[in-house]
């Protein structure tokens, strides 16, 4: 009884939706905060060009976007004609033939190459266009540095070396900071160790390889730094790192995202105004892999106006709205936005956010990328609490990943 309710409820929900989508000429199922204030320009901007025509933007929390983008696929409402998407959902929407294979030449070489790669199938059709440019750097304190005589680290071993050198010279200063939080937090510092050090979770063949020499070196070094992190870092999350960053209480940190980092030069916020440095995560025995968090979008296989999605998401993508959203502080991801001599007066890191982006990696490709996370997040946890030896948490999350991905490819 409560099944067949349930089954009614949703039916009733998505006939909802559907007739919602038939109210408009497009339907953009999108973000909300800043991202939704920069869409809601951008459709400003288009109507412009487009006398007459009908935009219903939705502005949905992240965890809801997915779940409502999912639904409405899968059962093939053609409630929307544009969705914003993570990078992360990319695998599972192309996988299952939910996204329409988009023109190969709304993809021009102005455009950052790591960041059209996460929209391509694996057969290199193109299914989805980068618009945030989001990528993870580090970002260390020039002015400590300078005071001891140190150079911006290159290797994850400088970085151990300087934050045990300033941490022990620099009362009230952490050496490092971290969002030690299990889960989504802790993955996203420790995945730019690990490919520094040649390990990874999955590999390209869908082999997990989380238990590996490479990830224990990782997972040691996370550990050494947690030494010269503040004492409760295994609970940190984004607040805390940006609070730590900005009263100057820490040397560096091994994640800052592009939307953190106004803050740091704004007087009112922070008290080490134009003292952080930017750059791309450190190598070691590989060069420097910085996280890729890019935000796409793409034209449901069921959207009821494909050629006008196809030419709003033109639009979106061109020079000239990039360059409208940079200016509200969305990353780019064209090379030509990157060097307007303009934004670089307003963003002085752009050209360290570049060289991030050029060398960006993605997370795994894998269609249950959560789930895989959750696990890792769990077990790096525990290691760094000490509640679990090093090698046995590698071992545990292997496992249990290990288990997990046969269930996301049914």
């Amino acid at each position: 009884m409560f099944a067949c309710l349930r089954t009614a409820a949703v039916a009733v929900g998505l006939a909802a939706v559907s007739h919602l989508a038939s109210a408009a000429d497009l339907v953009i199922a999108g973000r909300d905060d800043i991202y939704g204030r920069a869409l809601a320009q951008a459709v400003d901007g288009f109507i412009a060009q487009h006398p007459g025509t009908e935009i219903e933007l939705l502005k949905l929390p992240n965890g809801d976007l997915y779940q409502k983008l999912k639904l409405s696929m899968r059962e093939k409402t053609g409630a929307y004609d544009l969705v914003l998407m993570d990078d992360t959902w990319a695998p599972e929407f192309i996988g299952n033939d939910w996204l329409a294979q988009l023109p190969s030449n709304l993809a021009d070489a102005d455009m950052i190459d790591t960041t059209v790669a996460l929209g391509r199938a694996p057969s290199g059709g193109l299914y989805a266009l980068p618009i945030v440019g989001n990528v993870e750097m580090f970002a260390y304190r020039k002015d400590l540095l300078a005071a001891r005589g140190l150079q911006p680290p290159r290797t994850w071993d400088d970085v151990l070396k300087i934050a045990q050198t300033i941490g022990a010279a620099n009362k009230g200063t952490s050496g490092v900071v971290f969002r030690g939080a299990k889960g989504n937090p802790i993955v996203t510092g420790f995945l730019p160790i690990l490919w520094a050090y040649g390990g990874d979770v999955v590999d390209a063949g869908g082999k997990v390889t989380i238990d590996s020499p490479q990830a224990l070196a990782a997972l040691k070094t996370l550990l050494a730094l947690k030494a010269s992190a503040p004492k409760d870092v295994d609970v940190y999350g984004a607040a805390e790192v940006r609070d730590a960053l900005q009263r100057g209480t820490a040397a560096q940190s091994i994640e800052v995202w592009p939307a953190w980092i106004p803050a740091l030069d704004d007087p009112a916020q922070s008290r080490v105004v134009g003292q952080v440095a930017l750059q791309a995560p450190p190598g070691q025995v590989k060069g420097p892999a910085p996280m890729l968090g890019i935000w796409q979008m793409g034209v449901p296989k069921d959207a009821p106006h494909a050629k006008l999605a196809m030419q709003f998401l033109a639009y979106l993508t061109s020079p000239a709205e990039q360059t409208q959203l940079a200016k509200l502080g969305i990353p780019p991801t064209r090379k030509s936005v990157f060097a307007n001599a303009e934004l670089f007066k307003q963003f002085r890191w752009y050209p360290d956010q570049l060289k991030a982006l050029e060398a960006g990696r993605a997370r795994p490709r894998v269609k249950n990328w959560q789930q895989v996370e959750a696990i890792l997040g769990e077990s790096l946890q525990l290691a760094v609490t000490g509640q679990m030896a090093p090698d046995v948490a590698l071992r545990s999350a292997s496992q249990k990943i290990a288990q997990a991905l046969p269930v996301a490819a049914k």
